[in-house]
């Protein structure tokens, strides 16, 4: 099993590209089941997540076909089969998104109870509360999720989130483009990523208002085709370059990240003591006048993002002063803390919130990553502590962020992959 080594102490200085975002193209990619036609989606990431979407597609019956060099994909369907396996939809969570389209487009689909990082139960009921709405049947039985359309397809409905769901929202909003009459979802998700499948669904020929609001009108029509979709630089994977040179006290332009995309993240990474600047090229971090504790509380965009909540409190390690974090978003999400105390971190939790008090220095040690941001997070430590960093399980990364290694060695890090 791979693991990255990191010797740390080295500002980094450069520029780093920000891919394709990862939650972007894990709902893009599925909207491909709703339309006659290809759908190409280009700046697309070479990702282990993007494998696994690619073979659930390819299971269903889609011909999907990557060309690495232009970073273009091209999902061909229809589908010929509508059952999502275990085998696959365990490895990874956004499986599920291909329930809604199926259920749309084919009035049947089988997917199994999704999988993916252990960071909470994160369940699916409000996606199968929203097809209820729309008329399909439901029945959950050995693992397994069945949904029905009733006859004549699915049915308009006004669905209101009790709770902020991303996943609920993309999936539904999908779903809603090829049912009959309008439908209305309130509580809406206000991610970027919902922004982004929108904006191709209606290049698809899908009838969409209120794109960017927490208020999303679809107007169902018959069919959707195909189309060309750019996927949208990954915010997450921006944040997390900003905070590493942040932590190393360097200074990176992120070619191509969106300063409106950060939400929350740039200005509490401005109130630590960080600069970070729009430029056309992108995004300019670098540290001010020293790093201060800031305390952070997640939230649903454009409030600051759970999977930037591992990251910062790497950065608060480091940091004058005291910070606390507090996760409100998923239930077990301090896996990394005891890997970072091990580094000489000092963090204490208590319930939702973590207490961390900022030391002169962290320590290389072995340490091991429990899921994808906790990965990174570790990364990030590594990079400005002292001595020798050795971060085992480090297939999490591969799923998140594409060639982390080499684009920090580009810009002075001193790490390697050791296979």
């Amino acid at each position: 099993m791979d693991r990255i080594r990191i010797k740390g102490g080295r500002p980094l200085n450069g520029t780093i590209p920000i891919s394709g975002a990862k939650n972007a193209v894990l709902a893009l990619m599925p909207a491909a089941l709703l339309g006659d036609g290809a759908l190409t989606l280009s700046n697309v990431p070479n990702l282990a997540d993007v494998q696994t979407m690619t073979a659930l597609l390819r299971e269903l019956g889609m011909g999907v076909a990557h060309d690495t060099a232009a970073r273009t994909t091209t999902i061909t369907g229809p589908a010929t089969a509508h059952e999502a396996p275990y085998d696959i939809v365990r490895k990874m969570r956004a499986s599920v998104l291909v329930l809604g389209p199926l259920v749309a487009r084919h009035g049947i689909a089988r997917v199994s109870l999704p999988g993916g990082c252990a960071i909470g139960t994160r369940p699916v009921d409000l996606h199968l509360k929203g097809l209820e709405a729309m008329g399909a049947t439901i029945a959950v039985e050995g693992g397994y999720i069945e949904a029905r359309a009733p006859e004549g397809g699915l049915r308009g409905a006004r669905i209101i989130f009790p709770v902020v769901s991303v996943g609920a929202t993309e999936n539904l909003l999908m779903a809603a483009t090829l049912a009959k009459g309008d439908t209305e979802l309130v509580n809406a998700a206000r991610e970027p990523e919902i922004e982004d499948l929108a904006l191709c669904l209606m290049r698809m020929g899908a009838r969409i208002e209120g794109i960017g609001t927490d208020r999303l009108r679809i107007q169902g029509v018959g069919a959707l085709v195909g189309g060309e979709h750019p996927v949208v630089a990954d915010r997450i994977e921006a944040g997390t370059y900003a905070c590493a040179a942040a932590i190393t006290g360097g200074e990176v332009l992120l070619g191509g990240a969106r300063l409106d995309h950060l939400g929350a993240v740039a200005r509490v990474l401005r109130e630590a003591g960080v600069g970070v600047a729009e430029e056309p090229a992108g995004l300019r971090v670098s540290r001010m006048n020293g790093l201060h504790g800031v305390d952070v509380v997640t939230e649903p965009f454009p409030g600051f993002a759970t999977d930037m909540q591992a990251q910062f409190m790497a950065l608060m390690c480091v940091a004058q002063g005291a910070s606390m974090v507090t996760e409100t978003i998923f239930e077990n999400r301090f896996m990394h803390v005891p890997e970072l105390a091990r580094m000489g971190a000092r963090i204490n939790v208590h319930g939702a919130s973590a207490i961390v008090r900022g030391v002169p220095s962290l320590s290389g040690a072995p340490v091991m990553a429990t899921d994808l941001r906790a990965s990174v997070s570790l990364v990030l430590a590594g990079l400005a502590a002292r001595g020798e960093t050795i971060v085992n399980r480090v297939y999490h990364l591969d799923r998140g962020y594409e060639r982390l290694e080499d684009k920090l060695a580009a810009v002075g890090a001193d790490v390697e992959r050791m296979k």
